[in-house]
């Protein structure tokens, strides 16, 4: 289950002759349910739980680079200059999906539209069970429960983050179990989710053309040409396709590079060898969606691979794990690829 820990170590020592641990410090506000994450005291990330009324599920929310970059976009929280403002249920880094017997918790906000025909779901932050701050890691278990659209559970989650970081990296390991309540649960392929984060207008690919985007139900988003001033992104997966491409395909990472007031980044979400449905299919988007999903594989593929629906019976549970890698300069395939082993 803990693949990461040796191959960080490895990485940190290949990147920089200069790798050092830095003290992660977690602090948890209840007023503003939120728990901070610092390294020597200069903001990294927070867990933010503020509700429903504000977001449908909680949320890793910003995320910055050890250079002090935002990696995920503003809007709808705090809009920043040039940022594309569609899929408001886009925040931060999260983890949901998009049918869960027959409920939608990946469209679900509070800006949803008419077009969005639910039911829905929604993922309320239940406790905290342990925080641990540290000097080079930290660590943080949550729980959270999905409630049906009649505030029913149908699945208890237990969400544990480890934070690490160096002088030039930052890493974010989510490992999560889900489990049924008292009815099984059927997650039927469907081309939202899992895991997910919205990326900084800096880290979109450069758009050339409008674009219109169609989901599960049939509702278009239509997303604009903006200025590409300063959009660097580009897509890169562990199967050698770039771009574009990228979605729909399957692979054991996908790396997103670009730069950022200077700063060159490799952004890597990366799969673990015990998920279903290994290794994953990406739902990657050039406007700086950055997605894997593991459970749609007859959508994903656009009908070449059998639907999946996976099921999870009354009372069981399933784990997902992944990783979230932000660096400061390059990393090589060779580099990454040691990180599954």
């Amino acid at each position: 289950m803990r693949y990461y820990f040796t191959a960080f170590l490895f990485l940190s020592m290949i990147l920089t002759s200069q790798a050092q641990s830095n003290q992660i410090q977690l602090t948890h506000d209840e007023a503003q349910k939120r728990v901070t994450v610092t390294v020597d005291g200069k903001p990294f990330t927070a867990y933010i739980y503020p509700g429903p009324t504000v977001l449908k599920k909680p949320v890793l929310y910003p995320i910055l680079s050890a250079g002090g970059n935002f990696i995920t976009r503003g809007w709808p929280l705090d809009p920043r200059p040039d940022e594309r403002i569609d899929h408001p249920h886009h925040v931060g880094m999260w983890f949901n999906y998009g049918d869960v017997n027959g409920h939608d918790f990946w469209n679900n906000s509070i800006q949803v539209g008419p077009e969005h025909k639910g039911p829905f779901g929604t993922i309320v932050h239940t406790g905290i069970k342990s925080m641990k701050s540290g000097k080079g890691k930290a660590e943080l278990i949550v729980t959270a429960d999905w409630l049906d659209k009649d505030g029913k559970a149908m699945l208890q989650e237990t969400t544990t983050y480890e934070f690490q970081a160096t002088a030039n990296n930052r890493t974010i390991e989510r490992i999560t179990t889900l489990k049924a309540t008292d009815k099984e649960v059927v997650f039927k392929d469907n081309k939202e989710g899992m895991i997910a984060l919205r990326v900084a207008r800096q880290l979109e690919q450069p758009s050339t053309k409008p674009e219109v985007f169609t989901d599960a139900q049939g509702v278009e988003t239509k997303v604009p040409v903006l200025n590409n001033k300063g959009v660097t992104g580009l897509y890169h997966s562990s199967e050698g396709v770039e771009g574009d491409a990228v979605w729909g395909t399957r692979a054991q990472w996908v790396k997103l590079t670009g730069v950022i007031n200077g700063e060159a980044l490799s952004v890597v979400l990366l799969d673990h060898a015990k998920n279903i449905g290994y290794p994953t299919y990406w739902h990657a988007r050039g406007y700086g969606l950055f997605a894997a999903n593991p459970l749609g594989p007859s959508i994903m593929s656009s009908g070449k691979a059998p639907a999946l629906n996976y099921t999870l019976p009354a009372g069981q549970a399933v784990t997902f794990r992944h990783r979230l890698l932000i660096q400061s300069g390059a990393l090589s395939d060779t580099e990454l690829s040691r990180l599954n082993k």
